[in-house]
């Protein structure tokens, strides 16, 4: 699960050699303590521009004009309600999460909507997805791939269940541009995280966030981590100077 808009398969956070990858069992704890505002929490924190970052992943699998499409970490689970939502009801949209109190919020919000409703949502660990193989045209990964215990095993793994020609779109935090990093990295650390406790309760989730976004690779190493995980026609997209990009590959 991830902050700003997903949620999380399998575990931890990601990156730098030089710094451990946090175990799954505590991110699960960690997100499942602070299901309950992790909305509220993810606007408020992120400005609303967690919107603007989910309509533009939105045009671009729109784009590719899928039959099937999975959202892993998938959390409360609004990626896949923007997805259903233009994708519309001929489109079979997923939505996977291991931490269960994050699939019961999205599975509560998906009862006000008919159209929503025929969203299944399922526990699914990113390291062992539970779908056959060459079975998804599009697969989606909103702030959740920082949170996979062994990245390069998650990818592999969602390689395998796309079909050839699949594309994967992933959306997550990278490092700015460097004008604005300054800026960024005092609000990320002191700011952010006070803000935070007093939304959910729990600072310690997003002094969390703010390390493993600090850790997590630039465009270009993620990049090369999809090419090492098989995936073609690999670029990335820069947002909101940089502080997060979608990257897409094709299986």
């Amino acid at each position: 699960m991830g902050d700003f808009g997903g949620g999380g398969l399998d575990a931890g956070g990601a990156v730098r050699e030089f710094r451990p990858m946090p175990e799954g069992k505590a991110v699960q704890s960690m997100f499942a303590g602070i299901a309950g505002r992790y909305d509220l929490a993810n606007r408020v924190l992120s400005g609303g521009l967690d919107l603007h970052w989910r309509r533009v992943l939105v045009q671009k699998v729109a784009a590719c004009r899928p039959k099937r499409v999975a959202d892993l970490a998938t959390g409360s689970g609004d990626v896949a309600f923007a997805l259903k939502k233009k994708l519309g009801p001929a489109v079979t949209v997923e939505g996977y999460d291991f931490c269960q109190p994050m699939l019961d919020e999205a599975n509560r919000k998906k009862a006000t909507d008919p159209l929503l409703a025929a969203i299944p949502f399922a526990f699914g660990d990113c390291l062992a997805l539970p779908m056959e193989t060459a079975s998804v045209d599009v697969i989606t990964i909103a702030f959740g791939l920082r949170n996979l215990e062994q990245r390069d095993r998650g990818l592999k793994e969602m390689r395998r269940v796309l079909r050839p020609g699949g594309r994967l779109f992933v959306l997550e935090f990278t490092q700015p541009e460097r004008w604005f990093r300054p800026f960024y990295y005092v609000y990320l650390k002191t700011i952010l995280p006070l803000i935070a406790r007093g939304l959910t309760g729990d600072k310690a989730a997003y002094d969390y966030l703010a390390g493993s976004i600090e850790a997590f690779p630039t465009k270009q190493s993620l990049t090369e981590e999809l090419c090492n995980a098989g995936f073609s026609e690999v670029r990335a997209q820069g947002l909101s100077a940089s502080i997060v990009a979608i990257h897409e590959g094709v299986a």
